[in-house]
């Protein structure tokens, strides 16, 4: 992951950097972190998970953590990240008896996780260090717990336009949906299924129940890869 350091930088300043980076779409950071969470409530209900204990793997100041909390009715939710800044700022906001946050390094939880969430992360984690990433977050789930793996889709041309305005985005090296599978079956998760959402800016929000219609095309800003830790594992 890109160095605690870098985002302790961008701490502050993180909602104002992705509203900029963002304002070409018509919309905030909030509108696609919803858009993600209830997509993924959605999943969850079709393969009859109702997970109690989460992960929120590389939570940043902690917006999409406290939604994850309230969407998905999690009893707890864990918000792990490098950056002790980010982490000290998502603490004051969200944070609660429920909802807590803790430096990547000291977090374990024996294997008890039922569900790990994480968005736009591995596009700063340096190719040779995206395998220990993973295996950390095997650890970390109960056998048979599910990965809920989002990134930038790099084959849609706003993505790519949002990540070359976005500042902590400049050192980005991003993943294609191809070898986001390469390297979470060669870690050992079960791939479940392949989801692309937001295709359509404000602009065009009119045409947006289309997309309910061509998820499983590789069309939208992002996408997410649901997988699983076999029970056998």
């Amino acid at each position: 992951m890109k160095p605690a350091t870098d985002f302790d930088c961008y701490a502050d300043s993180y909602d104002q950097a992705l509203a900029e980076a963002l304002a070409a779409s018509g919309e905030d950071g909030q509108y696609f972190a919803q858009g993600r969470v209830r997509w993924l409530a959605g999943c969850l209900r079709q393969v009859g998970s109702a997970p109690l204990h989460l992960m929120d793997y590389g939570c940043g100041t902690g917006a999409t953590t406290s939604l994850l909390r309230e969407i998905l009715g999690a009893e707890s939710i864990m918000g792990v990240d490098p950056s002790l800044r980010a982490l000290e700022v998502a603490r004051q906001s969200y944070g609660s008896e429920r909802v807590r946050f803790s430096p990547v390094r000291e977090y374990q939880s024996a294997g008890e996780v039922d569900l790990v969430y994480c968005n736009g992360v591995f596009h700063h984690i340096p190719r040779e260090q995206r395998g220990e990433a993973l295996r950390f977050i095997f650890r970390e789930l109960r056998p048979g717990g599910l990965f809920s793996f989002w990134e930038n889709n790099p084959w849609n041309p706003g993505t790519r336009h949002v990540m070359a305005r976005c500042v902590f985005d400049q050192d980005a090296i991003k993943l294609t949906p191809i070898e986001a599978k390469r390297i979470l079956r060669s870690e050992g998760y079960t791939l479940l299924r392949t989801d692309f959402l937001f295709i359509f800016p404000r602009s065009l929000k009119v045409l947006r129940p289309v997309e309910k219609l061509v998820y499983r095309m590789p069309l939208g800003a992002q996408y997410q890869i649901l997988c699983q830790k076999p029970v056998s594992k």
